[in-house]
C-alpha cells in the first residue's frame, strides 16, 4: 500500500532472513539515492538471530546460540526473533530535514506515540539508547531499540518494539551494551496485542512523525 507522500509500506507475513533484509534494504536505499524508487516502511519479523552494530564490544555476546550478523547501523549488540515488530525506514532526508540528530528522535517519538495507543507510557532517556518505559514493580525496562545508517542522506534500519518475544532469547547478549536495566515487552507488560495491531498504530501515527522531519 501507498503512505502519505507516496511512501510505499511493506508488511512481511514471513519471517525474514537477516542477510536477505539487508541486502534489500542496501539495494532499495540506492534505488531511492537515484531516484529510481519510492521510499519504504518495512514492518517485519527476523527469526531468532544477534547483530552486532559498529560500537559492539565482542565480549558483550555473550552467546551463540542463534547466528550473529555483523551490520552498519550504529550502536551495539541486539536481538532479533519472532513476537518482535522490526520496521526498517528508508527515507531521502534530503527532501526533508537533513538533520541527523533530528531524525533519530523523531524515529523515538514515533515508537513512543505507537505504544501511547496501547496504555503505555513509554520514553527516550538521554545517555541510554532505545525506548524505555516502567515495569508494573517500577523498575525501568527497555521496549524498543533504535538503530540507524544514513547514506548520503537517505535512512536505512530503524527500530525494533517487543511485543511477545521469547525474553529468555535477550540473555545470550548484553543488550545495546546496557546491563543494569531489564528488557521488557508489551506481552510482559500484560499487554496481549497482535503484530497487525501495532502495525495500526504506527500508521496511525506516521503523520506525526512525517511532519516532524519535514522541512519547516
Amino acid at each position: 500500500m501507498i503512505g502519505p507522500n507516496d511512501i510505499e509500506w511493506r508488511v512481511s507475513s514471513e519471517k525474514v532472513e537477516y542477510p536477505k533484509a539487508l541486502s534489500d534494504m542496501e539495494q532499495r536505499n540506492a534505488a531511492v539515492q537515484a531516484g529510481e524508487a519510492q521510499e519504504l516502511i518495512w514492518l517485519l519479523e527476523h527469526p531468532p538471530l544477534y547483530t552486532a552494530g559498529t560500537s559492539s564490544d565482542p565480549s558483550e555476546l555473550l552467546s551463540e546460540a542463534f547466528p550473529v550478523y555483523n551490520t552498519g547501523r550504529g550502536g551495539r549488540h541486539t536481538y532479533h526473533g519472532p513476537g518482535q515488530r522490526v520496521g526498517y525506514v528508508i527515507l531521502n532526508l534530503k527532501k526533508r530535514n537533513a538533520d541527523v540528530r533530528g531524525f533519530v528522535h523523531a524515529l523515538e517519538d514515533w515508537v513512543i506515540a505507537a505504544l501511547a495507543e496501547f496504555g503505555v507510557t513509554a520514553r527516550a532517556v538521554d545517555g541510554r539508547v532505545g525506548i524505555w518505559c516502567d515495569t508494573p514493580d517500577g523498575q525501568e525496562a527497555k521496549i524498543g531499540a533504535i538503530g540507524i545508517r544514513i547514506r548520503k542522506w537517505v535512512t536505512m534500519h530503524g527500530f525494533s518494539v517487543n511485543i511477545a518475544p521469547d525474553m529468555s532469547h535477550f540473555g545470550g547478549i548484553v543488550p545495546c551494551g546496557i546491563s543494569e536495566y531489564p528488557v521488557t515487552s508489551l506481552a510482559q507488560l500484560g499487554i496481549a496485542i497482535k503484530l497487525q495491531e501495532f502495525d495500526d498504530a504506527l500508521q496511525n501515527t506516521f503523520g506525526s512523525f512525517l511532519k516532524a522531519i519535514d522541512r519547516s
